[in-house]
């Protein structure tokens, strides 16, 4: 039998969130563990290059993959957090324990109290011919590009106009890639206008209430049809147009990796706002599975700001629940409740307080 590794907190997932929860329940004293999948953490950070907005807090005028080292570096420094990189969770079971697979062994860990944070995944959507090589999520074309230095194609049909989309057609711009257009089903672009802008303003068509129709191409994708949709999502006859592309880029949106709050026997709710099925959980992200966190796009997408900040509460409050930071866990809870509220305040985090909401509804009240 392996032998098992005890820990007061175990943190699955080494993104934004993780690595922010490390860093604040082990500033308040407790012992952790982070696991996580890739050979290094940093998560979606490590291949974002586009400069954050929000406040000096959240990292205002960084780049992603410098608050990406930040945040590694954080967990680095400081004694209490321990890393295991290639190491993936496989579950967690009624007695508390969890087991992992890291470098083709087997192992089990014994955790005081879990935060999950294993983030989000790509979205996909159906279409003829969706499986030709050539059609890419855009967090693949992200990794390609800003981690291994390889472009995908030469001229690129980007599918969604949320702020993924907008930001990965400037990257492929900027790699020297052309970008054919941009097409939004919505009747409204979703990310931010200045990332519009500055898509349009290097001459690139963004195409509202337009859908792609189908992919063709021999081997891989030579060309896409796209039409335009009337206000009731149906395609308008007659606006099909017919585009030369190597390569079609998924920006639809992400999904919460929820898998494992599932299999810990998390009471689940599915939510639009919060982009699918989440866990139920208080104002300090503890599930119905007592000891259990959520921090991140785990517990509902939205910018990666609100997950660090989440992932800071988090860890704040499963070292507050071991008895660490006494004196000064309530205002530290405090403070980042209040900063997720400022987070949230503007238009874009409408959608995601409506989510929360329903989360308080009947059947969440337990939590």
């Amino acid at each position: 039998m392996p032998k098992v590794k005890e820990i007061e907190i175990l943190i699955i997932g080494g993104g934004p969130a993780g690595l922010s929860a490390a860093s604040a329940a082990a500033d308040l004293g407790a012992s952790v563990l982070v696991l996580e999948r890739d050979d290094k953490p940093g998560g979606q950070l490590v291949k974002q290059t586009h400069k954050f907005f929000g406040s000096k807090k959240q990292y205002a005028g960084d780049r992603g993959y410098q608050i990406g080292n930040f945040l590694i570096e954080q967990c680095e420094k400081n004694p209490k957090v321990e890393v295991w990189n290639e190491t993936t969770a496989l579950g967690i079971y009624e007695d508390g324990v969890v087991t992992a697979e890291g470098q083709g062994k087997h192992l089990k860990i014994n955790p005081e109290k879990i935060i999950v944070a294993t983030g989000a995944s790509e979205k996909m959507i159906a279409f003829p011919n969706n499986d030709l090589p050539g059609i890419y999520g855009a967090g693949a074309v992200q990794t390609l590009m800003n981690v291994y230095g390889i472009v995908p194609g030469q001229r690129v049909l980007m599918i969604g106009a949320g702020n993924i989309g907008l930001i990965v057609s400037y990257q492929l711009l900027q790699a020297g890639v052309e970008v054919a257009g941009i097409i939004e089903a919505a009747p409204t672009i979703g990310g931010y206008l200045v990332h519009a802008s500055k898509i349009r303003r290097a001459g690139v068509p963004i195409l509202t209430s337009h859908t792609i129709i189908e992919a063709y191409g021999q081997e891989s994708v030579e060309g896409a049809v796209i039409g335009k949709l009337d206000e009731q999502w149906q395609l308008i006859p007659g606006t099909e147009q017919d585009l030369k592309v190597d390569v079609i880029c998924l920006a639809v949106g992400l999904s919460p990796l929820t898998e494992l709050c599932f299999q810990a026997d998390c009471q689940m709710k599915y939510v639009p706002e919060l982009s699918g099925h989440v866990p139920l959980r208080n104002k300090y992200l503890e599930t119905t599975r007592l000891g259990l966190y959520v921090a991140g796009d785990v517990s509902g997408v939205e910018e990666a700001s609100s997950a660090m900040v989440e992932g800071r509460l988090a860890g704040i409050c499963a070292a507050y629940s071991l008895g660490y930071g006494n004196d000064v866990a309530p205002k530290l809870q405090a403070e980042a409740l209040a900063e997720l509220s400022e987070l949230r305040a503007g238009p874009a985090g409408q959608k995601t307080l409506k989510g929360i909401i329903k989360l308080m509804d009947k059947g969440g009240a337990a939590c």
